[in-house]
């Protein structure tokens, strides 16, 4: 079933379910996209994203169907069902968050944040972790990157990193040079700020892996890195948690031009 420019299949996971269900019961219904619209208090393109997949259904929104509709507990149900369980097509809804987000909060304590790298970074620290889909991998990380910073307006970029991922030589000196420099480059643009958390500080809440925050129109979703791939979170509650300890985390980082002192010093050691 062709919905939009997406293809959603109902078996692929519960988004896909719930985004098939949605256009199921508007068209039975007889409804528009702009009538829908109305029901759940958003404009028309916003109800065709959520049919195609592009988009999701909030907590209020499904409560105001269930209600409207008198579906019983259906839709919030689903909408519950679908956050807890595995979706094989995270990856690319992560993707299309990042591109649309109006602020990126990222923490990372092994390597420079993603789309603050180099693609000379990015080939170096791909072929170690990722030898066999090299060529797939790069090419998809050089384009969220430019998904990011290559539009008319960018998102605000919040970047947290541990003092020791400048020590990593990733790719050698010359590579690990220009990295450190485009990162000065980066923290004096006005929709960047990066933040270097010392040695010094000791032990922080970042110590169980890498993760995002990322702030859309109308709610927040995050991202939490793991070994062999990661996992998007969309419940509300969870994604406050992230927000929380991406603070808690900041809290102990040097202040921007503290942290570009530590990166010059860095810098020095590759010149």
């Amino acid at each position: 079933m062709q919905i939009g420019k997406d293809l959603v299949n109902p078996k692929l996971s519960l988004w896909h379910f719930l985004a098939w269900q949605l256009r199921y019961e508007r068209q039975r219904r007889g409804l528009s996209l702009n009538q829908m619209g109305k029901i759940i208090s958003a404009a028309p393109s916003t109800v065709s994203n959520i049919e195609a997949g592009r988009r999701k259904i909030d907590d209020r929104q499904a409560y105001t169907l269930d209600r409207t509709w008198e579906s019983g507990y259906l839709f919030q149900l689903l909408l519950w069902y679908a956050r807890t369980a595995h979706n094989p097509d995270w990856f690319r809804q992560y993707s299309n968050y990042e591109a649309e987000a109006l602020a990126i909060k990222i923490y990372h304590g092994q390597a420079i944040p993603g789309p603050l790298q180099t693609d000379e970074y990015i080939r170096a620290l791909l072929a170690m972790i990722d030898p066999k889909n090299f060529d797939t991998a790069v090419a998809e990380r050089i384009a969220r990157k430019e998904g990011i910073f290559g539009r008319e307006d960018p998102p605000y970029v919040w970047a947290l990193m541990d003092e020791s991922v400048l020590a990593l030589p990733v790719g050698g000196a010359k590579v690990m040079k220009a990295q450190l420099e485009h990162l000065l480059q980066l923290s004096r643009l006005p929709c960047v700020s990066v933040r270097v958390i010392p040695t010094s500080s000791g032990p922080h809440l970042g110590i169980d892996g890498p993760f995002q925050v990322i702030s859309l129109e109308a709610r927040d979703v995050a991202y939490s890195g793991a070994q062999n791939g990661g996992r998007l979170i969309e419940g509300t509650g969870e994604v406050k948690e992230f927000a929380v300890k991406f603070d808690c985390i900041g809290a102990k980082a040097a202040s921007e031009d503290g942290s570009r002192a530590i990166i010059e010093q860095y810098l020095e050691r590759y010149t």
